[in-house]
């Protein structure tokens, strides 16, 4: 493995700790797996191109939608913007079992059922508003199954979206260039830096 390929690696160490972090501390759906497809060769075209894995266009379609609904374009770009959509199907499809798998496809289908319960419309014709409200309303629904769940139990669907989300943006380059602060080669080694409150963080290096 080349110096290159040892840094990206333990970039992505880090950003699976920092996620796993926000996410109250609970490791990631598919463990050491995720480092284990991090260390593969992927192809950029498998990540991006028509039916990821087993996934359609669709499907990647419906995934960016989510992603986007959880990490919305500001005043920095999206999870849209980073393609989170290709990123969790080439994920689910590499590093889960196929439990997991079965779990966070069934889930896309629940999901837009939810969401066609509550509004009327599937989740691909409602509105920004609306897709933010039925968000709400399953990460509520996860924390508490997650909260509850037994060892053996199965991670909740939205929480598989919702982790692979965040990973995905925060290993992007959208999301290390444009919604953190990074510097390729960094300057003198300054432990004590004034800090502004609001100021987005720093990403790490290796």
């Amino acid at each position: 493995m080349s110096e290159t390929d040892q840094a990206r690696l333990i970039d992505r160490r880090e950003a699976i700790r920092r996620v796993s972090a926000l996410l109250g501390g609970i490791a990631l759906v598919g463990g050491s797996t995720l480092l284990t497809a991090c260390e593969r060769e992927q192809p950029r075209a498998a990540a991006s191109g028509a039916g990821a894995g087993t996934f359609t266009t669709e499907d990647i379609a419906f995934l960016d939608e989510v992603a986007e609904t959880i990490l919305p374009e500001t005043k920095t770009p999206g999870a849209k913007a980073a393609q989170v959509g290709a990123f969790m199907a080439l994920m689910v499809t590499d590093t889960y079992d196929e439990r997991d798998q079965q779990i966070f496809r069934d889930g896309m289908r629940k999901l837009d059922a939810a969401c066609q319960s509550m509004h009327t419309v599937s989740f691909m014709a409602a509105t920004p508003p609306q897709r933010l409200a039925l968000l709400e309303q399953l990460d509520r629904e996860q924390k508490a199954y997650m909260d509850a769940r037994k060892d053996d139990d199965p991670a909740h669907y939205f929480r598989m979206m919702k982790e692979l989300t965040l990973l995905g943006y925060f290993t992007s380059e959208i999301g290390y260039t444009k919604a953190m602060r990074y510097v390729e080669a960094p300057g003198r080694f300054d432990p004590c830096v004034p800090y502004t409150p609001g100021e987005t963080s720093w990403a790490s290096h290796a």
